[in-house]
């Protein structure tokens, strides 16, 4: 993967909800989360050039209510529309995974404040705005998305990124999912969708 070379375009990268309970250990870890935790940093600190704007999201739930349904209470989970508990806003959970160094985030975004989200469009950053307001106000064409989990918030934040006209690369090496089988199906769906999978080189 080469930089951007039209400066007409300004490339963002999306890191997606790299959170302690979606890593290994965490309440819905997911195989391979702290190993894009570490890449991600990694291609920040060799690439300090390649992205205008760095945005990275968290589910930040609400403790004291199930978060519109989504927190699993009167049954078993299905891991499909109803989850155990995880990322409570304030909690070790859900933090940035310690590999993930932050020093090169700009934007950070929380979502899923007493409701379901998925996608970092969803999210608000800390001064109030939308993720697309921000977008716009920033004049990004371009974004990068890398994070976890492939088959849920990956998917949904790359489909919400294609809807609102920008230009969308997936980072193939820099995500990982709950499940082989749903996360190819996940990329599969965004480059038919429009988006480039590639890796981050």
């Amino acid at each position: 993967m080469t930089e951007n070379p039209d400066p007409e375009r300004r490339r963002a990268l999306l890191i997606i909800d790299v959170q302690n309970d979606f890593t290994e250990g965490g309440a819905l870890g997911v195989a391979g989360g702290a190993a894009v935790a570490a890449g991600i940093s990694d291609l920040l600190a060799r690439h300090p050039e390649r992205y205008d704007e760095v945005f990275a999201s968290r589910d930040w739930h609400d403790g004291d209510n199930d978060n519109g349904g989504h927190f699993a209470t009167a049954a078993e989970p299905d891991f499909i529309v109803t989850w155990p508990r995880h990322c409570v806003a304030g909690t070790t959970g859900a933090g940035y995974h310690p590999d993930l160094d932050t020093s090169s985030v700009g934007w950070h975004v929380r979502k899923g404040q007493g409701r379901p989200a998925y996608s970092i469009f969803e999210g608000t950053i800390d001064d109030g705005e939308s993720l697309n307001e921000k977008l716009d106000e920033l004049g990004i064409t371009d974004v990068d998305v890398a994070g976890i989990a492939t088959d849920y918030c990956v998917l949904a934040s790359a489909r919400d990124a294609l809807e609102s006209g920008r230009r969308v690369r997936v980072l193939s090496d820099l995500v990982a999912g709950v499940a082989e089988e749903s996360s190819a199906a996940a990329l599969a769906t965004l480059a038919l969708a429009g988006a480039e999978i590639t890796r981050s080189g």
